[in-house]
């Protein structure tokens, strides 16, 4: 019997699908962690604007808050009544915040003078050769 085979046993078959997906999430993360780790963080920082740098300080802390999350779960912790249920909402709050800051960045401006030009154009403007054409086709149609 193959080593395999004696740890099929230990476990409900219906459940080898979700382990076999719970294992490729964590060599996922293991990769991830490693390039992560291989870059000095100070030199990581100092490429980044301060908005990508919060944004890699929330990423990073709402990743190892979660990552304890799936460890207190496997421990027969209940995480929902743990205190790092409300480090993950502090943590979602300023990602929130950080979310609005972006997209009040990408949010197109209002170009004031080009939208005066646009409507200034687009607005029909009469002038004396169009004054008198519209006033004899005007006369005309009275005549009529």
């Amino acid at each position: 019997m193959s080593e395999d085979d004696n740890n099929m046993e230990e476990y409900p078959t219906e459940i080898h699908d979700y382990l076999a997906a719970f294992e490729k999430s964590l060599n996922s993360v293991d990769e991830m962690l490693k390039t992560m780790m291989s870059v000095s963080r100070s030199e990581l920082l100092q490429k980044l604007d301060p908005l990508e740098q919060a944004k890699l300080d929330l990423v990073s802390v709402y990743t190892l808050n979660s990552m304890f999350w799936v460890y207190l779960a496997t421990q027969g912790i209940n995480p929902k009544e743990h205190p790092v249920k409300q480090e993950l909402e502090r943590i979602r709050t300023y990602m929130n915040k950080v979310k609005e800051i972006t997209d009040k960045k990408k949010a197109s401006k209002l170009d004031k003078g080009a939208a005066s030009r646009f409507v200034k154009n687009a607005l029909w403007e009469p002038n004396a050769e169009n004054e008198h054409s519209s006033q004899t086709s005007a006369k005309g149609k009275k005549l009529q």
